[in-house]
């Protein structure tokens, strides 16, 4: 890896799901997750983003999921869409009900 590189969204993307990972293990609080997002966004080259993980252990059991980790956060954020449109609908729907 050429540590020069400009990252690129999918980069940082990895990065950021690598952290999360990293916090669900527990290795970093919620507020060092927070801060290593925010340095994520900002990061210009592929050796800004590996200074972020630099400290952490190789994850190699979530390594295999690559891009699977972006495509699983999206459908759970459309998950999520759909829930709070339902929820808008229903309330709506009471709402001129009991009018």
């Amino acid at each position: 890896m050429d540590v020069e590189l400009r990252a690129s969204d999918d980069d940082r993307n990895r990065v950021v799901a690598e952290l999360h990972r990293h916090t669900t293990a527990g290795r970093l609080t919620l507020d060092e997750f927070s801060d290593r997002v925010g340095a994520v966004w900002t990061a210009r080259t592929l050796g800004d983003l590996a200074a972020l993980t630099r400290d952490l252990p190789a994850l190699a059991a979530d390594a295999s999921t690559g891009g699977d980790a972006t495509a699983h956060g999206r459908r759970e954020l459309l998950v999520l869409f759909a829930v709070a449109a339902l929820t808008l609908l229903l309330l709506g729907g009471f709402l001129a009900v009991t009018r």
